[in-house]
């Protein structure tokens, strides 16, 4: 059907179907493709014939049309102002038209978009981490679309909903169709500040072979494809796997490897076939513009530690947790000269990292805060590991020093 639309145009697609007559030249060139395919037989155009012709006779545009206007919804086809263009990269499975329901411009909304797909069954965790990249994604500017089902997708679009920005629900069903039915107040939430779109004319319900085909357009329409949850039978694998094919960017967020739900991320990872994306940030870096989208790169959390230069570092690293030692030990265990370790004591002591004993130095294990050493040091007062973000105490232990 998208070779005989593509070829002489949807009118004359029609009239030949009416009439039960392809145009000769096309059915010559339909058996030619099939030789060279090596297709084990040549298609029975006669029987595809019959068939369309069946749909056809049961078809009714105009109720369809009035049906769509009862309810808001309106029709759009290929050269339509509010027709995305990068439909057209689906080649001959370019869809015919669409029917859309919503206050958003669906081509517009399109523009900076990315497809948030996942589970039914999702996990909290694939709940949780869906409803962060829909506000992220939202609170950026980004559009999200995604097939308004249970679980990842409806987390999704509530989290794009709390954002602000436009959000996209692309349906296996007609747009006055409510599947699932307890979605019924997210979809109405979603007509007011984004779009509900469907290949399918309004009173069709959804079977699961349109829950595959209309995975194609959530690819298409989107900049990237992130795949939250997805088991290894997955319809969000479909999805990964249109987005590949049309050369889109395609993340995975990782899992527990525990959890059979994150199984089919970790293959895609495993081969390859998409990108580790953890945030909404970082899904923003791979579908954005190079040097006006990029992501904050992730650093460890800075310590006091830090910032002390290399010498006072070896200094403070040689005094023992316990007990004390002298200057010149301290000297010989840090590899340093006696000077350079008499100059990083009297710092450390200063910015109370360490204190003097009967013994000798040692480190010092009071928890109150110090002023800070001189700017020349470059000192600063230790973290407790109360206050410590890292989570690791100041001080090495003693198993650490033996």
């Amino acid at each position: 059907m998208g070779r005989l639309v593509m070829q002489y145009g949807a009118p004359a697609a029609v009239e030949a179907i009416r009439a039960r007559a392809l145009p000769p030249e096309f059915a010559a060139q339909e058996a030619q493709r099939a030789h060279e395919a090596k297709q084990d037989r040549t298609p029975d155009l006669t029987a595809r014939l019959n068939a369309w012709q069946a749909r056809l006779a049961a078809a009714d545009p105009a109720a369809d049309l009035e049906a769509g206007e009862r309810s808001g919804a309106r029709l759009i086809i290929p050269g339509s102002p509010e027709w995305p263009t990068q439909l057209d990269q689906l080649g001959l499975g370019r869809p015919l038209g669409l029917w859309l329901h919503g206050a958003a411009d669906l081509r517009f909304s399109c523009l900076r978009s990315v497809a948030v797909v996942g589970a039914r069954a999702a996990t909290a965790y694939g709940a949780h981490i869906a409803a962060e990249f829909g506000v992220g994604l939202s609170e950026s500017g980004w559009s999200v679309v995604s097939g308004g089902a249970f679980g990842v997708d409806g987390a999704v679009h509530r989290g794009a909903l709390a954002g602000g920005s436009p959000t996209v629900v692309v349906l296996a069903c007609g747009v006055d169709v409510c599947y699932p039915a307890d979605h019924d107040t997210l979809f109405a939430a979603v007509r007011d500040q984004g779009v509900v779109i469907s290949e399918c004319p309004p009173g069709v319900h959804p079977t699961r072979a349109r829950f595959l085909i209309r995975n194609r357009l959530i690819a298409a329409l989107s900049r990237g494809t992130v795949v939250v949850e997805a088991a290894l039978r997955s319809g969000a694998l479909n999805t990964a796997a249109h987005a590949l094919s049309l050369n889109r960017h395609l993340g995975a967020v990782p899992g527990p490897v525990t959890s059979g739900m994150s199984a089919g991320c970790h293959k895609l990872l495993r081969e390859r076939k998409a990108v580790c994306v953890t945030s909404p940030e970082e899904m923003i870096d791979l579908v954005g513009v190079i040097g006006d989208d990029l992501a904050t790169p992730s650093r460890p959390p800075a310590v006091p530690r830090d910032k002390l230069n290399e010498t006072t570092r070896k200094v403070l690293d040689a005094i023992p947790v316990r007990g004390g030692a002298g200057p010149a030990s301290i000297a010989v265990a840090a590899g340093v000269s006696l000077d350079a370790a008499l100059s990083a004591l009297g710092g450390l002591a200063a910015a109370g990292y360490i204190e003097r004993t009967t013994s000798g130095w040692r480190l010092r294990k009071q928890t109150a805060s110090y002023r800070k050493a001189p700017d020349s040091a470059v000192l600063e007062p230790p973290l407790t590991p109360e206050s410590d973000p890292t989570d690791e105490p100041p001080f090495p232990d003693d198993d650490f020093r033996a």
